[in-house]
């Protein structure tokens, strides 16, 4: 087993000083969350969406650079010739189990037998907003590669992945999958657990490089501000022409985990990023935010920084080339 730097035996740690929460006391959260205001679901309920399934069925062209946003950090990217996903959740609720919790907004919009041959599936960290058991199950059972941090694994064998099929990394370490495609697990500002607390931070957490033979990609996973890391990944293997960065589920009183949408943008900057597809937001309930509020702050901070966006549908499938893109689908 790899043991990593960041590890003492018992938990990964950030490489900044990080606090899950600023909040004065838990009390403090409840009432926000309870007696708050905003417009965190939508009303009335989205209509469902869909993927172009024949389309994808397609081969990818050699030269493309795609992405097909399925909700919150599930992507489907397609670059230089091979197809991956990114932190897949299909299940309805992101908590423990499949009956109570955040609930999402819209099915994915991709069934799950329907999901195209893959090259390889990514995966930032262990919260069940980003690993979920029933999509991992299923891909189990097509062969395809599991890339995930370190500690991440025990999951994945856990649902039936063969060992031979997951490759654990730790921060700056690369996996090639060909002379002229490697993969590269980078550093992350955040934290992991699933069993309430009882292993927090007993995985590793991270981002991702696809540096492929025409095109470079990143993503982001969930980050808190980390503007050294960036900027090392920029200046090593940047620049990108896709860049995925979270813009929910942010908060201060836990600034530190999430980075939210105007630190997203300057990461993208920092990242030396051309276009920014945001994830992590418009899926699920967990923040106190309006649910349009990360969109539309996004917006006005990529307008500032003179920043390129894809904002496609749920489902929709864009060329990185097509930003700036905005669908506007959640008016």
């Amino acid at each position: 087993m790899k043991i990593s730097s960041r590890f003492d035996g018992k938990r990964y740690h950030n490489a900044l000083p990080t606090s899950m929460s600023t909040a004065s006391s838990y009390w403090q959260m409840a009432r926000r969350w309870l007696f708050g205001k905003e417009q965190r679901v939508p009303k009335p309920p989205l209509a469902g969406f869909s993927v172009d399934v024949a389309a994808l069925a397609q081969p990818v062209p050699s030269d493309a650079l795609r992405a097909t946003w399925l909700g919150h950090s599930t992507v489907l990217l397609e670059i230089d010739g091979r197809r991956f996903l990114t932190d897949p959740v299909w299940r309805s609720y992101s908590s423990p189990v499949n009956f109570m919790g955040p609930k999402r907004f819209f099915p994915n919009p991709l069934p799950l037998p329907q999901i195209p041959p893959l090259d390889g599936v990514l995966l930032s960290h262990d919260h069940y907003d980003h690993l979920d058991p029933i999509a991992i199950r299923a891909l189990a059972r097509t062969g395809v590669p599991f890339f995930c941090p370190l500690g991440v694994g025990q999951h994945l064998r856990r649902w039936g992945v063969a060992a031979d099929k997951i490759t654990e990394q730790d921060w700056w370490q690369e996996v090639a999958l060909a002379p002229d495609f490697t993969l590269v697990a980078t550093p992350a500002r955040h934290f992991s657990g699933r069993r309430l607390g009882l292993d927090q931070d007993a995985t590793l957490w991270a981002s991702w490089v696809l540096r492929g033979p025409t095109h470079r990609a990143f993503f982001g996973g969930d980050s808190g501000p980390f503007a050294a890391a960036f900027q090392q990944i920029g200046d090593t293997y940047g620049p990108f022409d896709l860049a995925m960065l979270e813009i929910g589920a942010a908060d201060p009183d836990w600034a530190d985990v999430h980075m939210g949408p105007t630190v997203a943008v300057a990461a993208h900057q920092a990242l030396r990023g051309r276009a920014l597809l945001p994830i992590h937001w418009g899926t699920f309930n967990l923040a106190y935010h309006a649910w349009t509020a990360p969109v539309e702050e996004v917006q006005q901070a990529a307008t500032t920084a003179g920043v390129a966006l894809l904002l496609p549908r749920p489902g929709e499938r864009v060329e990185a080339v097509q930003a700036p893109y905005v669908s506007g689908w959640w008016k």
